[in-house]
């Protein structure tokens, strides 16, 4: 019989090497981190790719050369279906993206090898749980050249008859998801290459409108009684507005975004800044508690408070659009940031968009009810443009059954982009624009 002291220590020693063991161990499945939906999002601006999830993710990324590739490193995920398909969901035409290859690195860690077809910067960062999301790990991938400034050197070479000008919005390629969203557009195309308008007067300056369809990607915006969602319905206003402004000699129209993505607000004033635009036009539709909220409205700025407690609120809804959509805390360094968050003492500028904001609505109210007869003011953060007269348009209701069938329909669409560009017209009529310099990217 072995000595008590014996047995003790043994069994001491037996202690040590299960908890050693044990924590060597890889986690249970039940404990692993469960990716619940992935979602691919490309265009011309960048590509995203959302992976959502049961709990946050810790993670690892590394860029690797010849070939090009990103490896990303997730710990503690389980491998399952939806990760195990992530590559299916690459889309062939994708500006960035070759292809993407999912396995298990090592125990506890699943590795995401994205091959590229260029040189890039990348953005990965988590969200916590937001609307109808879960938390969320976010891979942004950016060109290493800006495509709105390599356009804009496009732009400013010499024209010939010849050589035609780019379209200048960014055509991105349609979002492939794992959820079923019949209301999504189809099939992507390349980037449109147009020959310039005839209808410009050579000896005017050009006037150039930038068009913000409200939302987008990840950020649906409003939801309608039968299904519709906002980001839908105001890309194809902001479509249709752009190709009637296009029509109109020396205007034409720039869209925020042209496509299925998600675009940070302070990036769709970057991006009308950029572009030296003499009007900023964001297209919405709103949401109500009630059904039968109806109309039309139009907002501007306001560097104080707002002019009432429902202009306020829609701004509260509007500003979070960014936590929706999902924004990096760091960013991506802009040089025109700077230039977008000055003191915001533009007087001159909230005055234009008031007159902006005016005949706009006036037209407005001939086609459609108006919710408010008075252009109102908040702290819209995408209207935050201290040198470009902006508004935000609230087309109509979306939770409204009626208007949400008639936002949907095409003949109704063009009424509200004819009533848009009539006030905008009389708007440059009674204001006639100044001369610009463009600005130099740094």
């Amino acid at each position: 019989m072995p000595h008590k002291t014996q047995v003790r220590f043994l069994a001491c020693l037996l202690a040590i090497a299960l908890v050693l063991v044990l924590g060597l161990m890889p986690v249970n499945a039940a404990e692993s981190i469960q990716v619940s939906a992935a979602r691919v999002w490309p265009a011309a601006d960048y590509t995203r790719i959302t992976l959502e999830t049961s709990k946050p993710v810790s993670h690892s990324m590394v860029i690797l050369k010849d070939p090009e590739r990103l490896v990303l490193d997730l710990n503690n995920v389980e491998l399952g279906t939806v990760l195990k398909a992530l590559g299916e969901k690459i889309n062939p035409n994708d500006p960035y993206i070759r292809q993407v290859r999912v396995a298990n690195f090592k125990p506890g860690v699943v590795r995401i090898v994205v091959d590229l077809k260029a040189q890039i910067k990348p953005q990965v960062f988590t969200l916590p749980p937001a609307g109808d999301y879960q938390d969320r790990l976010v891979l942004d991938i950016y060109p290493a050249q800006d495509p709105l400034m390599a356009m804009l050197e496009q732009l400013e070479k010499p024209e010939t008859a010849e050589a035609p000008l780019p379209e200048l919005q960014l055509a991105p390629e349609s979002p492939v998801i794992t959820e079923a969203t019949p209301d999504l557009p189809g099939t992507s195309q390349p980037p449109a290459v147009v020959a310039p308008s005839t209808n410009k007067k050579p000896d005017s300056r050009i006037l150039t409108i930038a068009i913000d369809a409200g939302h987008g990607g990840e950020d649906p915006g409003a939801k309608g009684a039968k299904g519709s969602y906002e980001k839908n319905v105001t890309l194809a206003i902001a479509k249709k507005l752009k190709a009637a402004i296009d029509a109109e000699p020396n205007m034409r129209g720039v869209l925020t975004r042209d496509g299925d993505y998600f675009i940070p607000l302070h990036g769709r004033v970057v991006k009308a800044r950029k572009m030296q635009a003499d009007l900023f036009v964001s297209i919405h539709a709103d949401a109500a508690l009630s059904a039968q909220a109806r109309g039309s409205s139009v907002f501007a700025l306001s560097e104080t408070g707002a002019t009432s407690a429902q202009a306020r609120l829609l701004a509260q809804r509007e500003n979070e659009s960014d936590l929706i959509g999902g924004v990096s805390i760091g960013g991506v360094k802009d040089p025109y940031l700077a230039r977008t968050l000055l003191d915001l003492s533009q007087t001159v500028t909230i005055n234009d968009s008031l007159k902006l904001g005016k005949l706009v609505l006036d037209h407005m109210g001939t086609i459609n009810t108006l919710h408010k007869r008075h252009v109102e003011q908040a702290g819209f953060a995408v209207l935050k443009s201290p040198d470009i007269p902006s508004i935000l348009v609230e087309t109509a209701f979306i939770t409204n059954p009626e208007e949400e069938r008639r936002l949907n329909d095409s003949k109704h669409q063009d009424k509200l982009v004819s009533s848009i560009l009539s006030g905008i017209k009389k708007y440059f009529a009674a204001n006639p624009p100044l001369s610009k310099t463009r600005i130099v990217e740094k």
